[in-house]
């Protein structure tokens, strides 16, 4: 072949162009990234996407939580940085960018550093299972539910490792609270789901999207577990009333308290992507995902619907932070492992032996033949 001449509609990326081949060293790096890109643009492009409109999203939800809080508490939200106030978070990210990046000398650097880093990981590759709209998700797996739980799982590590990186009484005990708290809730966290995929017969989002479609939102026939998992996510993402490992008033701030700058930002916005990605994951398990609300109105884009049920979701997260009192830390405990898991547990008894054992006259999804094999 002649490096010289041009090719015409070239197929490495599927785009018409004209590339001039001048030399064969050119050539060869061009080849070597069009056949790499060829493959995993598509998946690129998607995940760029997806990360600035997730940080976006958080921004505007830190002003919608600001301003929520200063209307419940009667004064004023912020409402000087631009039009309403609507720059408050770009100005506040740019503040944490400028300060000084500040670690502990008897800490551990490497560790320290690392912690935030992996609480935004988490964060953001949490969205990638999470259907916006019909086909539209970044990775339609069928266990993205187990996928789910694995990452929530990994995220008390990084609450560890801050805690012990800093070298500080206040960050180590909020780090443990933290490993407590989430350890316990996870618990109730799995069995409050554990019906709805018996009664569905799948891990995959999407699935359980489409099954309620053709059925019943499961809020209703299920709220009792709606409730058990509203109430763990809230600890999941530490959050009010539930949020002993960053309690002011007794550990200064846990876990974070020698982190600024930067770093500090990262586990700023691993937390708010957690609470909206929680926010998402309950819409696709109770409410429809992208169902419209109104049926008249199914011309609108089902991302819309997606997103008005989100932050529904998500401003019942500030409201109870301004309504509620903190639960003492023993009271945190004996309502995961007293009152929360023993219902979760006869919920899902009662809900396996109604779909998958014939009882008298119920009708159940699947009728099991129970057969004794004699040798």
């Amino acid at each position: 072949m002649n490096m010289n001449m041009s090719i015409i509609n070239n197929q490495l990326l599927d785009f018409n162009f004209i590339l001039y081949q001048g030399d064969s060293f050119f050539f060869t790096v061009i080849s070597a990234i069009d056949n790499f890109l060829g493959n995993n643009l598509y998946l690129i492009v998607k995940s760029i996407i997806l990360i600035l409109l997730l940080l976006g999203m958080v921004a505007f939800f830190i002003l919608v939580e600001r301003n929520v809080i200063g209307s419940i508490q009667r004064r004023k939200g912020p409402n000087v940085v631009g039009t309403y106030g609507l720059l408050q978070s770009v100005a506040d990210g740019f503040k944490l960018i400028a300060k000084e990046n500040i670690i502990p000398s008897s800490g551990n650097p490497g560790i320290f550093i690392f912690a935030p880093v992996i609480t935004m990981f988490i964060g953001l590759a949490s969205w990638a299972v999470i259907p916006f709209c019909s086909g539209g998700v970044l990775s339609n797996i069928n266990l993205g539910i187990l996928f789910l739980f694995a990452l929530s799982s990994i995220g008390v590590y990084a609450i560890i490792m801050a805690g012990w990186a800093s070298n500080s009484k206040y960050a180590f005990l909020g780090a443990i609270r933290s490993a407590a708290q989430m350890l316990s809730y996870e618990v109730a966290f799995g069995f409050s789901l554990i019906s709805i995929f018996i009664v569905v017969g799948s891990l995959n989002l999407s699935d359980i999207v489409y099954f309620q479609q053709e059925t019943v939102w499961f809020v209703l026939p299920f709220f009792p577990l709606f409730l058990i998992f509203f109430i763990s996510i809230l600890a999941e993402t530490n959050r009010h009333p539930f949020d002993l490992p960053e309690a002011e008033a007794e550990l200064v701030s846990g876990y974070n308290i020698e982190y600024s700058s930067m770093v500090f930002a990262l586990f700023f916005l691993g937390e708010y992507l957690a609470i909206l990605n929680m926010c998402a994951f309950g819409v696709c398990l109770f409410f429809v995902g992208w169902d419209p609300i109104i049926p008249g109105l199914a011309f609108i884009p089902e991302s819309f619907w997606f997103s008005i049920k989100v932050w529904v979701l998500g401003v019942l997260f500030v409201v109870i932070r301004c309504v509620l009192p903190r639960y003492r830390y023993d009271q945190l405990i004996a309502l995961g492992w007293r009152q929360l898991v023993p219902l979760c547990i006869s919920i899902t008894v009662f809900i396996a032996c109604f779909f998958y054992i014939d009882l008298g006259n119920c009708i159940g999804v699947l009728d099991l033949d129970f057969t004794v094999i004699s040798s």
